[in-house]
């Protein structure tokens, strides 16, 4: 059950990832983690979306790619930002961001063991699947790091977390 609801201020949390750049795009270096803390968030409007895993079947395909086409939707809207979060490591996370094409457009996060989402209530444990602890999927709008908008998939699938889902509720 999340902990997490509508008006609540978000935990601070520090997340790694790989900043894009052309040198990334073109295959000559990996990266160097960074960190960005959820205080860089304050006085912005955020979407953060959370999958389970970066080039799994329903996030690969049907959760994160919406994000990335409907992005000026998401601009006009007034977002500063959008990031996507996962359990898997800031390298992973690049990995993917390159491969879908997200650029400077979504910042993919890596929440290792998903720690953060825990304090959210929002960890799911797919060690029967042979994955771990994870992020559970789901959304979260976040204006001056209070919680506007939380959309916690129940089943299998991307309804209430997806991209049409959260421009409905800017």
């Amino acid at each position: 059950m999340a902990a997490i609801k509508v008006g609540d201020t978000i935990p601070e949390g520090t997340f790694k990832y790989i900043p894009w750049s052309e040198a990334l795009e073109d295959n000559l270096v990996c990266g160097a983690p960074i960190e960005l803390s959820t205080n860089e968030w304050k006085g912005k409007k955020v979407v953060l979306f959370s999958v389970p895993g970066a080039f799994t079947p329903t996030c690969h395909t049907n959760h994160l790619p919406p994000y990335l086409e409907k992005f000026d939707q998401f601009k006009a809207k007034g977002v500063d930002a959008i990031a996507v979060l996962a359990a898997n490591d800031p390298f992973v996370m690049s990995g993917w961001a390159r491969f879908e094409g997200l650029k400077d457009k979504i910042i993919a996060l890596s929440d290792n063991g998903a720690q953060w989402s825990k304090k959210l209530g929002l960890d799911k444990d797919l060690t029967a699947n042979g994955l771990g602890i994870r992020t559970s999927r789901y959304a979260l709008i976040l204006e001056d790091n209070v919680v506007k908008y939380v959309g916690i998939e129940t089943e299998r699938g991307v309804t209430v977390s997806g991209a049409d889902a959260v421009l409905a509720h800017l």
